[in-house]
């Protein structure tokens, strides 16, 4: 078959695959193996434009830096009371059922915070998966602290056959296939083999419940063979067969949670404290998730100074959250189409019976949780807006990811255009922090 026919071949497959959104930027697989990047990457060579990607989501892996290392010491400055007043009315009535984060550093000399019930805690869904990232990376970094190449070695060469960890699960993750230039998607199946590092790529970017338990899963089994990881299928076996259940969930806690306190933030306020899968659940017991967006926020101030672990890692993490496909839920706003945006959501929705009301995607009437963080760099590669935003929601009968995405469209434009009064005597985003 030609290159040609190949090329067009991807871009109708992934034309019809536009719901899912991906990360890590498209230039990255000789890098990191992750395989579906190749077939993103040749995709954008066809001429007739099937796949075409957004200008803000084509910056290389180099163009993605950390902004915020100059400044180490900058934390959250007090909230600023007219930009939480006006971020309060973009929510309308139903702002006591959100919750919101934001920090703008388009002017470093006079950043500003705004926050809205940031204190509520709610369960983080798969934005939970950003935890699991952090726990991987500081479980690398604790064994090969002086040796990025080695953590490199690990996330690349370690190869990860899925397992009974993966049940049940519904997300589908892609495959790239170049003997004939197609990238079919499916849920992942118990003998589906790739490395490492796509399997924390398909917890990310497909938000696959499945790659994020096995991607804890191969957390427990760094922590427990150290450097002797990974062990083979025998040793492996062994392991969960002589361990002691109480073992096995203090060790997947420890892998958790410590890194969390470890890199300055608050494990009673941001934690994922259990796997994604139901028979993850059953193989090791953990305990409850949950989050803020104050402490979000926190997460990702941390990511841009390079504090989480180390700033090999936290650009890994940032490299990892950056949107490379059709951009869903806050992401997906018209008025983020030239911005490079560093994003994970998770949702959780659920319904009982009521008259005259019927049940749809992200419309729960019990419960409808909707959270979003993004990192927001507008435009792509010279930006002049830079600013971070946590959102949580539980807006019962709405769809909640057009209420995120109507969210980011009110919140760019508000942005944009406030006026930088908030700080004076030319106070730099070091010299203000606390």
């Amino acid at each position: 078959m030609s290159s040609s026919r190949i090329r067009w071949l991807l871009a109708c497959v992934l034309a019809t695959t536009l719901g899912q959104a991906s990360a890590y930027p498209i230039d990255g697989y000789a890098e990191t193996g992750i395989a579906r990047l190749e077939g993103y990457r040749i995709s954008q060579l066809d001429k007739r434009g099937l796949n075409h990607l957004p200008s803000g989501a084509l910056l290389k892996t180099e163009q993605i830096q950390l902004r915020l290392t100059e400044h180490p010491d900058f934390a959250l400055p007090a909230p600023d009371p007219a930009l939480t007043r006006k971020i309060v009315a973009l929510l309308g009535a139903d702002a006591r059922n959100y919750s919101v984060s934001v920090l703008d550093l388009s002017d470093p000399h006079q950043p500003i915070y705004a926050e809205h019930n940031a204190e509520v805690q709610r369960n983080p869904g798969s934005v939970g998966k950003i935890i699991v990232a952090l726990a991987l990376f500081q479980a690398l970094a604790d064994l090969y602290p002086d040796d990025i190449a080695a953590r490199q070695r690990i996330l690349k060469n370690t190869q990860v056959t899925a397992d009974e960890f993966i049940h049940t699960d519904s997300h589908t993750v892609p495959f790239w296939l170049p003997e004939d230039g197609s990238m079919p998607r499916r849920a992942l199946r118990e003998g589906d083999t790739a490395n490492l590092w796509s399997y924390l790529d398909w917890a990310l970017s497909a938000s696959s419940n499945a790659a994020a338990s096995m991607v804890m899963k191969q957390l427990v089994l760094l922590h427990q063979f150290g450097k002797d990881y990974p062990p083979t299928l025998e040793q492996e076996q062994t392991y969960f067969r002589e361990s002691t259940a109480k073992e096995r969930s203090e060790l997947l806690l420890d892998s958790l949670l410590t890194p969390l306190m470890r890199n300055g933030l608050d494990k009673d306020a941001l934690r994922q404290g259990s796997f994604f899968t139901a028979q993850g659940k059953r193989r090791i017991a953990g305990t409850n998730s949950t989050c803020t967006t104050r402490e979000l926020l926190r997460y990702l101030l941390l990511l841009e100074q390079g504090k989480l672990v180390d700033r090999w890692s936290s650009l890994e993490i940032k490299r990892l959250l950056y949107m490379t496909q059709r951009r869903i839920r806050y992401a997906s706003s018209p008025a983020l189409e030239d911005a490079a945006v560093y994003f994970k959501s998770g949702s959780l929705f659920r319904c009982k019976p009521e008259p005259g009301f019927v049940c749809k995607k992200y419309q729960g009437n019990v419960d409808n949780w909707m959270n979003s963080v993004a990192i927001v760099e507008a435009p792509a590669g010279a930006p002049r807006q830079f600013y971070m935003v946590a959102l949580t929601s539980n807006v019962l009968k709405k769809n909640s990811a057009v209420e995120h995405q109507t969210f980011a469209t009110r919140l760019q434009a508000l942005l944009r255009d406030w006026p930088r009064a908030g700080i004076q005597d030319g106070q730099s985003a070091a010299a203000g922090s606390k």
